[in-house]
């Protein structure tokens, strides 16, 4: 009996466009988020998914499950106690300040960072760049729910066309 190469399923590779549906956990069980519909990401070493996990999905195909444990380091970062100041009202725009907005500033190095107000009071505001899950092991699981060959044009600019969803650190990364 001969096989055809239509019948051997597209395995996840280099340059390959991974479309999964996801749960994201702490370690309580607890879920975090999860994919209504299934998202996609370039996969290949762009930067669009947490590396360990890209490496569990690597060689994957339609159907497959993953399910790994993330610690700190390898999903949101430690937390970083340095990442939490205390200004003056004063030092912001607006005076219409609410906790949970969020704004973006700049570290030393001029990387971008997103800040969030945790505490307003007595005319000092509290904010914190960590991320919500920063300093929390958590337990990604996802299903594999389509691979294809990436276009030229992904490629070329490292990540889904925009008419896909990117997995990036505005969802699990």
């Amino acid at each position: 009996m001969l096989i055809s190469l239509k019948d051997i399923p597209m395995q996840i590779a280099m340059n390959t466009v991974v479309s999964i549906s996801y749960e994201l956990l702490d370690s309580n069980g607890n879920v975090l988020e999860s994919s209504k519909d299934p998202v996609s990401y370039l996969h290949g070493g762009y930067d669009n998914i947490f590396p360990r996990v890209e490496e569990e999905l690597h060689g994957k195909s339609i159907g497959d499950t993953v399910e790994i444990t993330l610690e700190p380091a390898d999903a949101f970062g430690e937390y970083d106690e340095e990442l939490v100041q205390m200004e003056p009202i004063s030092a912001f725009p607006s005076k219409d300040l609410k906790v949970g907005m969020q704004f973006e500033g700049e570290d030393e190095s001029g990387e971008v960072i997103l800040y969030t107000i945790t505490n307003i009071d007595d005319g000092k505001v509290i904010v914190d760049g960590n991320h919500p899950w920063a300093g929390e092991r958590v337990l990604f699981k996802a299903t594999i729910a389509d691979v294809r060959k990436a276009g030229e044009e992904e490629v070329a600019h490292g990540h889904v066309d925009r008419k896909s969803t990117r997995l990036n650190s505005s969802h699990v990364k």
